[in-house]
């Protein structure tokens, strides 16, 4: 199943940080083992039924002694209840729903560690952006999802990077929902053109180049020679650009799915040198956490694999 993985979201912890050089392999195997789980269920959920009502029977006596023994009027049983998992019905809804719960669990993973967390803005439990590049790429795709990088102790905005097995790509978001056009030039203002009137945006190429800088002087610390490459992205409006500028795609709607079939169909698995180029990015990425409290339980897990606790 195609779901990438978000290594670095805006300044928040994230387990990567620890070890890149795991939690990549570790995701691909939670990923695999809890599809195959649910996939099991979905095929035989007879058998899963005939499960939990022998753990509820053996659960409901152990309660009801319990109340006995603490004289309460309202049972352990009573207070312990959870409804009972209800699976889509055709497969294309249950690989959804995966996908659903897979990206709750690898927003926790991307804002906490098992010692400290970061409080996440609510609004990415809702990014469609976010989804679409989490849900829609392969495992051996890395993200980071606007990162603020801290160069010489100054915190600087980043673009969406994909760490791809085969280099790194920055990608600048560029539409708008009313189907105008972007109209790209060499100056410092592009022109969006609508049907009844224009507005100027600052030049995409501008962030990306700022971007690409930070990239590449964070890898020579490491003398990484690792490909960067540059994407002004629309998936729904056109981009009329008269040239191409230098290791810079242009990418609208009209190339959008060409250069998304490419991106889906890589196959190469994770790479050494990938591996190593993101976590020297991580390294120089402003982080911003608290201690989790003591008492705090560690529930670090895809909710229907209660068994897999890592």
């Amino acid at each position: 199943m195609i779901l990438a993985q978000l290594i670095k979201l805006h300044d928040y912890i994230t387990r990567y940080e620890w070890d890149t050089f795991r939690y990549p392999s570790q995701y691909i195997r939670l990923k695999q083992d809890n599809w195959n789980k649910l996939y099991d269920r979905w095929l035989h959920p007879h058998e899963e039924q005939e499960s939990i009502e022998i753990q509820e029977e053996s659960s409901s006596r152990l309660n009801k002694l319990k109340s006995l023994l603490k004289k309460d009027t309202v049972t352990t049983e009573e207070l312990n209840q959870k409804p009972q998992e209800i699976l889509p019905d055709t497969e294309a809804e249950l690989k959804q729903y995966f996908l659903d719960e897979l990206f709750d669990f690898q927003l926790k993973w991307a804002t906490s560690t098992v010692t400290e967390r970061s409080i996440m803005n609510k609004k990415y439990s809702e990014d469609p952006l976010l989804k679409f590049f989490l849900q829609r790429f392969p495992d051996s795709y890395l993200l980071l999802y606007f990162p603020i990088f801290s160069i010489k102790k100054a915190p600087m905005d980043g673009e969406i990077l994909l760490v791809g097995p085969l280099g790194i790509e920055i990608i600048y978001l560029a539409e708008t929902t009313d189907g105008a056009t972007f109209v790209a030039g060499e100056e410092r203002t592009w022109t969006i053109q609508g049907e009844e009137d224009s507005r100027k945006i600052l030049n995409p190429l501008i962030a990306l180049k700022r971007t690409e800088q930070i990239v590449r002087s964070i890898l020579r610390t490491k003398d990484i020679d690792f490909p960067v490459h540059k994407t002004v992205l629309s998936r729904t409006n056109l981009i009329i650009n008269h040239y191409e500028p230098y290791q810079t795609r242009m990418i609208d709607k009209r190339t959008f799915e060409e250069w998304f079939k490419e991106k889906r169909s890589l196959s190469s698995p994770l790479k050494s040198r990938q591996l190593k180029a993101a976590s020297t990015l991580l390294m120089h990425c402003r982080t911003t956490s608290v201690k989790r409290p003591e008492w705090e339980e560690e529930a670090i897990t895809f909710r229907f694999a209660d068994d897999d606790k890592k």
